[in-house]
């Protein structure tokens, strides 16, 4: 897999046969909707196939993926745009097989209101899904927001896991500390909490939990082990898994990356995995800055080894981006969220180049607009490939994709095409 950066006078056919790759391919692996003017310092994934098959007259996908010993599963990993349709056609090019260096764990978020075609697109490329759908309250209620049962079946249907996101967090992500700090104090409020997520869990077909604590710091530390404590042993006992997420919080004080420096020993005994993931919501009030830092992961991930295994770390990665007004003024500049298709198509509406920081591992552009001036961060194929150098040099579990409702052929590439996606069936 190489990933090609687009320069000045270039084009998709240019590009292709310097690869020695069919342009339509080109186009469909990097999903391209503008074929003709590309953006200088666009990234463009290339992943050339171990193995291709050209389709005959009478084949099914089920007696290919026989007559290659491999999983129907994987082939539509392979070829995503099957997930669209019922019939593949004489004369198309499928691949097989890619090759690939090793296993990954994939874990995913949505909500329950996910267009159905995207799940059934992203389904292939995940190990787990969290389903972003309920929020504890006081006195250890827990409300949900929508009908979920519907994708935890085509979840499982897919092999993939699927796990119950709690939070205080509203489904906006506004945050409640104050229910949080209830939750972590008053003991009666735990035992309802616990069976009122035991009930939902059962009545849903929930394989697990994944639990988002928002405050952790070395202050409260203790508190949150013992209410983690509570529930795990609860849970395991009643075969279900238990995931925490965590916001590592990290930020930027001169050079210096800065976050809490927790001992996270005893979440790491009693949970499946540890999820560390920064939610990127629609809203943002923060000023310009990179979307994700792989530096900053770096630093945090070299200390966070020393208190977790590494193969039960999943380290997250937003998959959106944002456009700022500048000056930006906090509360009054707009902030606009953007997909990564938005991102580039607007960079090629205006004539954008874009720019690429080295030490976040983050694209970005300027451009003016009614004599405004831009600034936009986003997430490509570059970033996402950084985060996977990291879990090669951790030795991770693997990646959180926050959030998976809008589709991202690059994203899915750049792991499919490097990786065996790990499936774990449930019972």
């Amino acid at each position: 897999m190489e990933i090609h950066v687009v320069q000045q006078g270039e084009t998709l056919q240019t590009i292709a046969e310097s690869y020695g790759i069919a342009e339509d391919m080109l186009i469909r692996d990097n999903g391209l909707e503008n074929t003709y003017n590309l953006v200088v310092g666009q990234a463009l994934v290339i992943a050339i196939p171990e193995t291709v098959y050209t389709v005959q007259e009478g084949d099914s996908l089920v007696g290919i993926a026989a007559a290659f010993n491999v999983s129907t599963m994987q082939l539509l990993m392979n070829n995503p745009f099957l997930s669209d349709r019922e019939y593949i056609y004489p004369g198309e090019v499928i691949v097989i097989s890619y090759s690939r260096k090793g296993n990954i764990t994939i874990h995913g978020n949505t909500s329950p209101n996910i267009d159905r075609s995207v799940l059934r697109k992203t389904l292939p490329y995940l190990t787990y899904l969290s389903i972003v759908n309920y929020t504890a309250t006081s006195e250890g209620e827990i409300i949900s927001y929508y009908d979920d049962s519907q994708v935890i079946e085509l979840t499982k249907a897919y092999g993939v896991i699927p796990l119950l996101l709690l939070t205080t967090l509203t489904i906006t992500g506004k945050a409640n500390i104050t229910i949080e700090y209830d939750l972590l104090l008053n003991v009666y409020f735990q035992t309802e909490y616990i069976q009122n997520l035991l009930r939902i869990l059962r009545e849903k077909g929930y394989k697990g939990v994944n639990i988002s604590f928002q405050y952790i710091n070395i202050t409260n530390i203790y508190y949150y082990n013992s209410f983690f404590t509570l529930i795990t042993e609860r849970l395991n006992s009643e075969g279900f898994l238990v995931f925490v997420t965590i916001d590592p919080s990290l930020s930027n004080i001169g050079e210096n990356v800065s976050f809490e420096r927790v001992d996270y020993s005893i979440l790491d005994l009693l949970s499946q995995n540890i999820i560390f993931m920064n939610y990127q919501w629609a809203t943002n009030i923060n000023p310009p800055a990179p979307i994700t830092s792989i530096q900053n992961l770096d630093v945090f991930l070299n200390y966070v080894n020393v208190f977790i295994q590494p193969d039960k770390i999943i380290i997250g990665i937003p998959t959106i981006g944002y456009d700022w007004e500048l000056p930006f003024l906090p509360g009054l500049s707009s902030v606009n969220v953007l997909s990564y298709d938005g991102a580039i198509n607007l960079a090629g509406t205006y004539d954008a180049i874009i720019e690429f920081d080295e030490i976040s591992q983050t694209p970005f552009y300027r451009y003016t607009r009614d004599n405004i001036q831009h600034i936009v961060w986003f997430i490509d194929a570059r970033s996402v490939n950084a985060l996977l150098d990291l879990v090669i040099k951790y030795r991770l579990q693997g990646s959180g994709i926050w959030s998976i409702n809008i589709y991202n052929p690059q994203l899915w590439l750049v792991i499919n095409s490097q990786f065996n996606i790990l499936k774990i069936q449930g019972d």
